[in-house]
């Protein structure tokens, strides 16, 4: 890029900087020297290639979505939190924003990940413990119980019975009477990334992908500030896979629901704003804010170039960061507050949204309330303390960081080409269902687990206090543990609220669901009105199973 051109990029970017709402805030260093707000190439300077790099809020975006970058505002703390009934689970939300929090983020049990109701026989022993237990919108009303939703963004980490789910979320909602066309916050969906890493699916892939449709219609037309799916690389990444394949897998998934919405006659400048990203933040500091950079890069590319967005947004990809749960370690727990950090600066450096730190007791339980509060002190010393929001992309035209992005990149369009050659139409769609039905996916993420494990056991890879450093004087942890009660409680009332509703209305309702699942029309408000009538959400995803039938993934040997 000749000199020219970078002076003409830094007066756009400059303009758009002046523009924009900044925050009140000290923009020095801690011995007061002034900052600017983005630095660049030298004036005069050529820089071949700078347009791969560019400029903040400007395409491809590399440097961040916004001109301002955090000067603007800071990313949202939106601390993941979940156990046992929806009363325990509403005092820890209300810790959570009364200490600072900036939004929810809802973690679900195993039962209600699987589409099943406390009561179920294949709920004993789980109900309440990696999450909390929802069987019905009632649980949703106590859930957010003097929270108003019109006025928090809440994510929900859940994709099999999510619809469902979220359904729930919006009778609470109405019940306190908001608006819900104000609503905002995330909904995860993402069902490819089950086929490929978690293993929670209700269905084949294609009646789920009808009801991620007849959501993305729903949300568009009615709830346009929500954002209706968060496509996940979290639990591709922590499942095994190599940072670009956490990437490609991603946003691979992330095309193919562009092409679902496509499908559907959406207009892809439309939804696509509802789209969002979850990530993992792993521990290679460099490479994880190399991958952060290069997702905005290729989103942006294929989304203009191949999908034909033209809205400036249709092209963001805005993201969601969560540290790597795989990197904590039983052993020397304390350690793990270090390895967040760690992990959180890269995904602050890279330019996260929005940021969930893990506790350091995870690995074990879920946090106590004293780790969880160090979880969310981390992010608040980053945020406050050392400097990281005054600058946008502060490692940008770096050597190495920018070596590794276009590394990443390319890496990444290897993977997409091979996606699109295993598909029978040249779609990433067709691609991804048949890497699902192949296990060319999982094949490819166990390859890659089983080498870093080989490394681990070799000794070529570290982790202190497990393969070196192993000797130390610290105590064993307290942590918490869900009783047993809460699993009693919980069915107790789930059997008390069915006694005192309308079954007659319930099967109604279903019925109804039902006959939508059979047609074209949109299932989502008749999927409302089963939640209205207290169906429970094994109720529901029971009479989809009937309907639908139930997946299982084919043996591989």
């Amino acid at each position: 890029m000749t000199p020219e051109e970078i002076a003409a990029g830094r007066e756009r970017w400059q303009r758009r900087y002046e523009e924009a709402p900044k925050r009140r805030a000290d923009f020095t260093t801690l011995s007061g020297v002034e900052v600017d707000p983005l630095y660049g190439p030298p004036e005069g300077a050529a820089y071949p290639g700078f347009e791969r790099i560019g400029w903040p809020g400007e395409f491809p975006f590399t440097r961040g979505l916004y001109a301002t970058g955090y000067r603007g505002r800071t990313w949202t703390i939106r601390q993941f939190a979940g156990f046992g009934n929806a009363v325990q689970t509403n005092e820890r939300y209300k810790l959570i924003l009364g200490a600072g929090g900036g939004g929810l983020s809802v973690a679900f049990d195993m039962p209600t990940l699987m589409g099943r109701d406390s009561d179920d026989p294949r709920s004993l022993g789980e109900v309440g413990h990696c999450g909390v237990a929802i069987d019905s919108a009632a649980d949703m009303d106590i859930l957010f119980k003097d929270i108003p939703l019109q006025d928090v963004t809440t994510s929900m980490t859940i994709s099999g019975p999510a619809v469902p789910v979220f359904c729930m979320y919006l009778v609470a909602a109405e019940r306190q009477g908001a608006d819900l066309s104000k609503l905002d916050g995330t909904l995860q969906t993402d069902i490819f990334k089950e086929y490929i890493a978690q293993k929670e699916w209700l269905f084949e892939p294609e009646p789920h992908l009808r009801l991620i449709g007849d959501l993305m219609e729903h949300c568009a037309h009615n709830i346009p500030r929500y954002k209706p799916l968060s496509v996940s690389g979290y639990h591709i990444r922590e499942a095994g896979s190599t940072a670009a394949q956490e990437l490609a897998y991603t946003l691979a998934d992330g095309f193919g629901y562009v092409e679902l919405g496509l499908s559907r006659g959406l207009d892809v400048n439309r939804f696509a704003p509802g789209l969002s990203f979850f990530f993992d933040a792993h521990l290679d500091f460099f490479e994880e804010i190399a991958k952060f950079r290069a997702a905005r890069r290729i989103w942006a590319r294929w989304m203009r170039d191949v999908y034909g967005a033209t809205d400036e947004r249709a092209q963001w990809l805005r993201f969601h960061t969560q540290t790597a749960g795989v990197s904590l370690t039983a052993q020397q727990p304390v350690n793990n507050v270090v390895r967040t950090a760690v992990e959180a600066l890269a995904a602050v450096l890279g330019g996260t949204n929005s940021l969930h730190t893990n506790a350091l007791d995870e690995t074990l339980a879920l946090p106590t309330d004293e780790s969880a509060e160090i979880a969310l002190r981390t992010q608040q010393v980053l945020m406050e303390e050392i400097g990281v929001v005054n600058v946008a992309d502060p490692l940008g035209g770096s050597w190495y960081v920018e070596a590794l992005t276009d590394k990443i990149e390319a890496e990444a369009e290897e993977i997409f080409t091979r996606i699109r050659e295993l598909g029978s139409d040249g779609t990433i769609t067709s691609g991804i269902l048949r890497g699902i039905e192949d296990g060319w996916f999982t094949a490819a993420i166990a390859d890659s687990a089983y080498a870093y494990q080989r490394a681990l056991e070799s000794g070529t890879k570290k982790i202190v206090g497990v393969n070196v450093h192993t000797s130390t004087v610290a105590k064993e942890l307290e942590i918490l543990r869900v009783s047993h009660e809460v699993e009693l409680e919980q069915v107790r009332v789930l059997k008390e609220r069915r006694a005192h509703r309308d079954d007659d209305l319930v099967k109604q309702k279903l019925d109804e669901m039902i006959a939508a699942a059979h047609g074209n029309v949109n299932m989502i408000p008749s999927m409302l009105d089963a939640c209205r009538a207290e169906a429970t959400l094994g109720e529901i995803c029971d009479a989809l199973r009937a309907e639908w039938g139930v997946y299982r993934e084919p043996a591989r040997f």
